[in-house]
């Protein structure tokens, strides 16, 4: 296989930070010496999550076994996403917000046609449901667990506990049209062809605020492999969550 050299579009805090969490539990179990350092073994798990980039791939570019690689990246994946936040403790920050915007978003899976649960009818393919909440910038602040892509925005969102958390917490929040139903937290557009001027005005401002989440998106979809998830369904909640806090990290 040939090897050639590459670049992570990362900022090197972002390696600091995961090869100090990788040090650090390397001393709490004990390890036995490693063929990489702890350093190092942060760069193919950065090199996966961002790039996309395969087992085969890294083990031949770190000239390391495939079965070492694939050891040392759900180690480091595992060991992120015990650091994300449950809804309950990421509402400690929300609360401190003026509102809130929710969405969702399906990552591709490689799956068959077969495969009905995790078929979303309305992006047509395979996917993982992941629901999202920004600041009223559009800046990440919590991404739930993965749920199959036949799965309704709105149920989503109920099943998490979204909406009786931004209820309790009397916390505005605008969605779109999927989550119309959610209850009074939750703001959506008006629903029609003929509307009242009124309603088309506030049907303007509401896009211009919610499209904003967009940018939460596009900072989830920069990670190439959510781009296209090839690994067990099981494993992309610890995935997304882990993206999460280097996304944190990083900012």
């Amino acid at each position: 296989m040939l090897v050639y050299p590459s670049s992570i579009d990362l900022s090197s805090r972002t390696l600091r930070y995961l090869s100090a969490r990788l040090h650090a539990r390397r001393r709490e179990i004990g390890t036995r010496r490693r063929r990489l350092p702890a350093g190092r073994q942060a760069l193919p798990a950065l090199a996966h999550l961002r790039c996309g980039d395969t087992y085969a791939q890294l083990a031949a570019g770190f000239r390391i076994g495939i079965a070492t690689v694939h050891r040392y990246i759900r180690e480091a994946i595992d060991l992120l996403a015990a650091l994300a936040p449950t809804l309950t403790q990421a509402m400690k920050t929300i609360r401190t917000k003026a509102f809130v915007i929710l969405d969702g978003t399906l990552l591709p899976i490689d799956r068959l046609a077969a495969d009905t649960p995790y078929y979303s009818g309305k992006h047509k393919s395979h996917g993982m449901n992941v629901q999202v909440l920004t600041d009223p910038f559009g800046r990440l602040l919590w991404a739930s667990p993965a749920l199959p892509g036949s799965v309704h925005d709105l149920t989503a969102a109920r099943a998490h506990g979204i909406i009786d958390a931004l209820a309790a917490a009397e916390l505005k929040c605008w969605a779109d049209k999927a989550y119309r139903g959610a209850g009074h937290p939750v703001r959506v557009p008006f629903r029609g062809r003929r509307l009242k001027r009124w309603k088309h005005r506030h049907n303007s401002s509401h896009t211009k605020i919610r499209c904003l989440v967009e940018q939460a998106m596009a900072v989830l979809k920069s990670w190439r492999l959510l781009r296209k998830l090839r690994c067990s369904t099981h494993r992309i909640t610890a995935i997304v969550q882990a993206i999460l806090i280097l996304h944190h990290a990083s900012a």
